[in-house]
């Protein structure tokens, strides 16, 4: 909480409980909405009501003992234990203490190896490719390294779903992507659910790390899991939201060393889910009072993010038509001590670019028009355009016949040092400069070549195909550092132009 909340009124009053590295908050209210009470949304799937047999829940002590075993610090308190117990029958059987991890991609390989050197972990992935690397210790993504895997000698990776019905903890790491009207895409989402439904058990946590809009994980997971499953929540089984902070490429905020938020759909299972992450985050955890809380607060991190840079990109396009120096303004700007550092170029990638279109979607359903998330996404997507004009411009100033004069982008990735060529802008820049009679070339270093050809229809070259003094134009997008030597001006002819996008060492 920050220091300028306002105290809770009486009835709903806080109560916090310290939890190792972190601190979970529950009022009242939420409590009673976690213990079961529905969460009214537009967006709710009808819910299921199979006839279900009777069944004994398993006590969360019980399966914390597991735990306890394998890793150190990993224990419940006295008044936890109470509250367990209170909440839930025990069984007699004991569960094995196995994690599952839903979809190996940027966010789900980090989870596994990271677990994985405490608890044995399943990593799961339907992709056998994409298993069969893993299974060599290779991340094609180049976000692991060999010594991640050596690291995690209890973690395993498979794509047969037999093998998730020994795990009793159930992260989902799926993409949650958009389609091409721009709505949320929930296709990998729904499958994960029917796949962890179906091997679903008593006492069994199903915890979600995708990143959705508010209310998804209750209305649009919880039916999903329980009408595959025939069992129901906070009776049969719990569920949680996490949402990952993966920043692809940044070496210095890794899994480990940046706070996880955590939530559960019971205070009892909240706390259990904390005190996993808490295991094996050294940063600490920050558990909060529901998952629609969890939910929103994703959300909220990436819209801010494209907001701020969408402020930039504005003001870049602002300047600019009156002849001003963004960089030289940038540099000026940056001598203020509060000056936030956000710079203009383009936005892509799975999540700034993707993310508010999941709040827009739920803010309209719920009657409410959002202004702000929806200019800034209008702004950051009409760049390529912008840039495309502005480059055009220097090459006319310089002489250059725009028809057929070729021309380089530098740079295919949606950021610097990163193979993932998601919702790059890129492909865009392109098309926007090919229909100006443009010969259009691009090359990137790190990006699967086959891939950008498949997806994009977009050849890349590699650095050993460039010939100096060849180009009319170079437009540098990101320039990564294995090219941090290669001087891709020379690459211009004589009176070609020269320029470079990301404003951000200006």
């Amino acid at each position: 909480m920050s220091g300028n909340e306002q105290a809770p009124a009486a009835e709903s009053t806080k109560t916090s409980e310290a939890v190792g590295d972190s601190r979970c908050f529950f009022s009242k209210s939420a409590q009673n909405k976690q213990s079961g009470a529905s969460v009214s949304s537009q967006v709710s799937l009808e819910k299921p009501t199979p006839n279900k047999p009777s069944r004994r829940r398993k006590d969360f002590a019980m399966i914390l003992g597991v735990f306890k075993a394998g890793a150190k610090g990993f224990t419940l308190s006295g008044n936890e234990q109470a509250h367990a117990a209170e909440s839930l029958k025990s069984t007699q059987k004991p569960t094995p203490r196995t994690i599952a991890i839903i979809g190996l991609g940027y966010v789900g390989l980090p989870l596994a190896l990271t677990f994985g050197r405490q608890y044995p972990t399943i990593g799961f992935d339907i992709n056998p490719t994409r298993i069969n690397e893993l299974q060599q210790k290779l991340d094609s993504s180049g976000e692991c390294t060999l010594q991640d895997f050596l690291q995690a000698p209890l973690a395993h990776f498979s794509n047969d779903p037999k093998h998730l019905a020994q795990a009793t903890i159930y992260l989902i790491a799926v993409p949650t992507p958009i389609t091409h009207d721009k709505l949320p895409d929930l296709s990998y989402l729904q499958s994960a659910c029917e796949l962890v439904g179906s091997v679903l058990k008593v006492g069994d946590i199903v915890v979600f790390e995708s990143t959705t809009y508010p209310t998804c994980t209750r209305t649009f997971c919880v039916p999903l899991l329980e009408s595959t499953s025939d069992l129901e929540l906070n009776r049969d089984f719990f569920v949680g939201y996490s949402p990952e902070r993966i920043n692809p490429a940044d070496k210095a905020h890794r899994l480990s060393q940046v706070v996880k938020i955590t939530s559960g759909s019971t205070p009892e299972s909240a706390a259990i889910i904390d005190k996993l992450y808490a295991s094996v985050i050294p940063a600490g955890t920050h558990c909060v009072s529901s998952i629609e809380v969890a939910e929103a607060s994703k959300a909220l991190e990436n819209a801010q993010r494209d907001i701020n840079i969408a402020f930039m990109n504005e003001a870049y396009m602002l300047f600019d038509t009156l002849g001003l120096d963004m960089a030289e303004i940038l540099q000026a700007a940056r001598s203020k001590w509060n000056f936030l550092p956000f710079y203009p170029g383009l936005v892509g990638g799975h999540c700034i670019s993707v993310d508010p279109y999941y709040l827009s979607y739920i803010a309209e359903l719920k009657g409410f028009a959002p202004q702000i998330i929806t200019s800034s996404r209008q702004t950051n997507e009409a760049m390529p355009r912008f840039i495309a004009s502005k480059f055009v411009k220097q090459l006319e100033s310089s002489g250059i016949e725009l028809q057929g004069a070729r021309v380089l982008v530098v740079g295919f990735a949606f950021k610097k040092d990163c193979k993932d060529m998601r919702n790059t802008l890129v492909p865009n820049l392109c098309d926007e400069l090919g229909a100006l009679g443009l010969e259009v070339e691009v090359i990137d270093s790190l990006i699967d070549k086959e891939q950008a050809r498949l997806e994009y229809g977009i050849s890349v070259l590699e650095s050993s195909q460039l010939l100096a003094h060849s180009y009319d134009g170079v437009l540098c997008n990101v320039i990564h550092s294995c090219d941090s030597a290669i001087d891709f001006q020379r690459f211009c002819k004589i009176n070609g132009v020269f320029m470079s996008i990301s404003l951000d060492k200006a």
